[in-house]
Parts: structure tokens; sequence; C-alpha cells
């Protein structure tokens, strides 16, 4: 089931604060740093709404995002078209995507693999992301760490946004699941029409899975890539108990 069928069109509203240029710029260093070769092509696999997409073309990279959700890549077609990049998008799940050609490098970004909620789902998505590359190039994702999360616990949150003629309330509310390492975060977002003041509830439960190293370099192992560094996502530093995401950085084996 596509769980951003309703979500994905009010997506764009709920993350128009989101720095995406900042973080292609971040991304854009840390493959540069890592690679051993020049970067020309990148797949983005979990590309949501493109808007990285649009930021790594316009920094001269020839990109394909694939995403399972219709509704996701048609936000990103249209973003393309919009800032007059040329984008490369296919509807896909990233645990069984076929690519038809090898790229420099493959990207997964706003925690897409903590929603490969068990061993199987990450040892499919790497091994599909493994596919698409050639050896020695870059795998870098990011994810939930599991020793912030479990330092600082998931909390009920409330974000608020504008579109157009509608106020957007969206009410994240966490429910933990020890034994499987995972959160099921529910979703309820109000639509409120301002003129007709009619209101449309969305209800959608995302589960998040919260991640470790051992587990993560035993998984990229058996899918053919060797870890090479965890950088918190914020600092670029190392993680610690205070990291709640950070990025996974492996090489192509």
């Amino acid at each position: 089931m596509d769980i951003f069928q309703d979500y994905a069109y009010y997506y764009q509203a709920l993350y128009k604060d989101k720095d995406y240029r900042g973080e292609a710029v971040k991304i854009d260093g840390l493959l540069k740093h890592y690679s051993d070769t020049k970067i020309k092509t990148i797949l983005n696999a979990g590309c949501g709404g493109g808007y990285h997409d649009t930021e790594f073309s316009r920094m001269g990279y020839r990109v394909t995002g694939v995403d399972q959700s219709f509704g996701m890549i048609e936000t990103a077609a249209a973003n393309a078209k919009k800032n007059g990049v040329s984008i490369k998008y296919l509807q896909g799940d990233i645990r069984s995507f076929n690519p038809q050609e090898k790229y420099d490098a493959v990207i997964s970004l706003f925690h897409v693999m903590s929603y490969q909620n068990t061993n199987q789902d990450l040892l499919d998505a790497f091994s599909s992301c493994r596919s698409a590359v050639k050896e020695g190039a870059v795998f870098l994702f990011d994810a939930w760490y599991g020793p912030g999360v479990l330092r600082d616990i998931p909390a009920v949150r409330v974000k608020k946004a504008e579109a157009g003629n509608k106020s957007i309330i969206r009410i994240a509310s966490p429910r933990m699941h020890d034994k499987d390492n995972l959160v099921d975060v529910s979703y309820e977002i109000l639509v409120i029409d301002n003129e007709s003041r009619s209101v449309q509830k969305i209800e959608e439960i995302h589960k998040m899975r919260y991640l470790f190293k051992p587990e993560i370099e035993l998984i990229l192992n058996q899918s053919g890539f060797r870890l090479i560094d965890i950088l918190d996502c914020n600092t670029l530093g190392d993680t610690d108990y205070s990291s709640w995401t950070c990025y996974f950085i492996a090489k192509a084996e």
C-alpha cells in the first residue's frame, strides 16, 4: 500500500521550510570526499517530491529518481519542469527496482531506509542499490540513528503550514515497539479550507525503524557494500547519543 497516497499532495507545504539546497550542497561535498572517481550520474532511491534532485541537477549531475509513490513521482516531475531541469523519474519499489543502467553513486535521503522495517527489507533495498552501481561507487543514505532515538524518545509533535487558501495541521503521535526497533508514527492531517471552513482529515501510519551500526554493517556486507563511515547529519562529525539522524556511507565491492 502507498502510505503517501494522500500525504504527497500536502508534502510540499509541510516541508517548504526544509533547506534542500543546503542538504544537497552537504551531500555533494560528501560524495566528492568519499568517491575515488568523478561522479556524473546519481540514482536517488526514494526520491520523494524531487526537491533534492533539482539541486543536484543544477550542480551538473545527471539524476534519476525512483519512488514507489505515484503521487510523489507526479510531484517530482512537476517540480523538475517548473525549475527547468531534466530529471528522469521512475515509479518503483526500491526493494525490487531493476535498474537499466549503472550509476556512479546512489543516495537515499529523508530517512527512506528507516521505512525498511525488517532485515529482509533492508537487504532487498541494499541489494537493489548495489545492482545499480559500479564497483567502488559510493552509497550514501540517512536514517534514524538508534542510540540517539533511544536517548531522546519520540514525542507528539504538531506542525502547521499554509497551501493557497488551505491551512494544514499535522499531528504526529508515536508508538514505540522495542522488540522490533520500530516507531509507529500516526499522522492526523487536518486540511482546512479557509473560505468554506470545510475540513478534510487524512490519517496515516508511517512505520519507522531506528538503525544501529552493527546490523547495517552486516546487511551492507551481505548485499555487496562495505561500510566506510557514519556521520551525524547535523554536524558531519562523529555520531554519539545526541545524534538523532546519521549518514551511513558505504562503497560497492
